[in-house]
């Protein structure tokens, strides 16, 4: 899947840009029919622990699916966030192979 990212303010590690290309990937198990993606990585303003937050938006056909999610890193945000996609997926797919 080809994904579009961004991180806001920063520059972000290739490591950490791979890391969620690699959890981005694994949506493909779920729906085989998505076009692409976007992802933004910021850093909240908030002075809670949970200032890191990952918004990912996907297309697939018909529908723009979104998950947003604050967390203590960027790698745990991705994984909540892929969680939230993934669970939009398996409710969108069975409507769109019908």
């Amino acid at each position: 899947m080809k994904l579009h990212m961004s991180s806001v303010k920063f520059d972000a590690d290739i490591k950490l840009l791979n890391f969620i290309q690699k959890k981005a990937d694994k949506l493909d198990l779920f729906h085989g029919r998505i076009i692409d993606g976007e992802v933004f990585l910021r850093l909240s303003k908030d002075k809670e622990k949970k200032d890191k937050v990952v918004e990912m938006k996907l297309n697939v056909p018909g529908k723009t699916l979104f998950a947003k999610q604050n967390a203590v890193s960027f790698e745990a945000a991705t994984d909540e966030a892929v969680e939230a996609l993934r669970r939009q997926l398996r409710k969108v797919k069975p409507k769109a192979s019908a």
